[in-house]
């Protein structure tokens, strides 16, 4: 069983769960709590700790890394992520994640598009349900997937914010990060729960 690892961070858009590996981000999620994050390291036989306020000391620097570079896209300054990731999945999903990796930055696909990168033409729905299932949000870009008539979809974190991500790319929309500590950015490291 793998250990992971997690930095707690607060962005314009709330608080995001970044977890790692020794291999690389193995998830991202929005949110107060750890939800999806916590039964996909389950079920990918992740060592989840059982304390949510375990300060860790000897988090790997890659956590450290992915909080500047999330801090650089929110503020526009980083267009394409540098960060080993360690996705975990069915050979169809880690086809269909692969694929939303190479969706440029401020451009969008819909999950027919990707059907057919994948060379399953007829597998939008399965498609959907892939790109639903991505652990690593915004990393892995599913916000930049949309429905066949070029509408917003579902977003696991909510519509909102996944019309906000498209308009940092798209529009210039600036978000600015809220802290006291840093002035532009705020994080703690804490043990997966």
């Amino acid at each position: 069983m793998d250990r992971a690892y997690t930095v707690v961070t607060s962005s314009p858009l709330g608080k995001i769960w970044i977890c790692a590996t020794d291999y690389g981000i193995c998830a991202l999620e929005f949110g107060e709590k750890v939800g999806r994050l916590a039964r996909y390291l389950v079920r990918h036989q992740i060592d989840v700790p059982d304390s949510n306020d375990a300060l860790l000391s000897d988090s790997p620097s890659i956590l450290d890394k992915a909080v500047e570079q999330l801090a650089a896209y929110f503020e526009r300054r980083l267009r394409q992520f540098d960060l080993p990731l360690d996705l975990r999945g069915t050979p169809f999903q880690l086809a269909v994640w692969d694929e939303l990796l190479h969706i440029p930055y401020g451009q969008t696909l819909t999950y027919g598009e990707i059907a057919l990168e994948v060379e399953r033409p007829r597998a939008s729905q399965a498609v959907g349900g892939a790109v639903g299932a991505n652990p690593v949000s915004i990393i892995v870009p599913c916000h930049r997937v949309l429905g066949h008539d070029g509408a917003l979809t579902g977003y696991a974190y909510g519509i909102e914010r996944k019309e906000a991500l498209l308009q940092l790319e798209q529009a210039g929309l600036q978000l600015r990060f809220q802290s006291s500590t840093l002035g532009t950015f705020t994080a703690s490291t804490h043990r997966c729960p």
